[in-house]
């Protein structure tokens, strides 16, 4: 029996209805297997949002880290055409930064196999796509759930109200006040799906800003690496010979003393 004079009549799955004094079905408690299943799915999305978001926040963090400013050091090292320790200072760099290592891969080329700028600048470009690839990583997904997380929940909610009519028309009589709780559990799953999509959104166009940070700061400093290299071509060799005198007549006069 149930307070107010109520009996239990009739349980299916876990919906359970009861009958007041006047012989009206009311339900009592709904929690439905669609209910339960695509609550299930928005948690699970919920939990990839989360994950993706805090891997992909450390992986683009890191990736734009920059320390005693390296770039400075290994320009400096460039212009007096140490390369040996430009290539150690730029190595470190390249321990835990993605910039460092599009710099490293161009130091390399020029240094070690004796590349000129032409054949630098493709291989520049081909390495600095693959970093933002990896950057990008897992970044669809979020995408996705941000769109699928509230079609999801509304279909939820269409399923829970198509079912609410099915058991309103199996009834003599409903009262509208009487069917608010399965209403309203059936408009759960479609907050809880805005809920997601709104989190993986908001997450995503966070990291594509990131992302877009960490492009902008490796087209920089490839430039910068690109000018110091061309400097260093064009920079004037110094000359082991001993300087003539700068002025002709000194010459001459000497000659003629001696």
């Amino acid at each position: 029996s149930l307070d107010g004079g109520q009996n239990l009549v009739e349980q299916k799955g876990k919906e359970v209805f009861s009958e007041s004094k006047d012989g009206e079905y009311i339900i009592v408690e709904k929690y439905s297997f669609t209910s339960i299943i695509v609550m299930s799915l928005l948690f699970i999305l919920s939990f990839m949002t989360i994950f993706i978001f805090i891997e992909r926040f450390k992986a683009v963090s890191s990736a734009s880290k920059e320390k005693d400013d390296h770039m400075k050091e290994i320009d400096l090292f460039i212009k007096q055409n140490d390369l040996y320790n430009a290539k150690i200072s730029v190595g470190k760099w390249a321990e835990y930064s993605d910039i460092g290592k599009l710099i490293e891969k161009g130091i390399i080329q020029h240094a070690d196999r004796g590349k000129d700028l032409k054949e630098i600048k493709p291989i520049l470009e081909t390495e600095g796509e693959i970093l933002v690839g990896n950057l990008e990583r897992r970044l669809s997904v979020l995408a996705t759930i941000s769109g699928v997380a509230p079609m999801l929940g509304f279909l939820g909610t269409v399923l829970g109200m198509v079912k609410v009519f099915q058991e309103m028309s199996a009834q003599e009589s409903f009262k509208i006040s009487n069917l608010s709780g399965g209403i309203m559990e059936a408009m759960i799953t479609t907050v809880g799906g805005l809920i997601v999509g709104i989190i993986a959104y908001v997450a995503y166009n966070y990291l594509v800003s990131k992302v877009e940070k960490v492009v902008h700061n490796m087209e920089i400093t490839s430039l910068k690496l690109v000018d110091s290299l061309d400097d260093l071509k064009h920079a004037p060799k110094k000359s082991a010979s001993t300087p003539r005198p700068s002025n002709p007549q000194e010459g001459e006069q000497g000659d003629s003393t001696n």
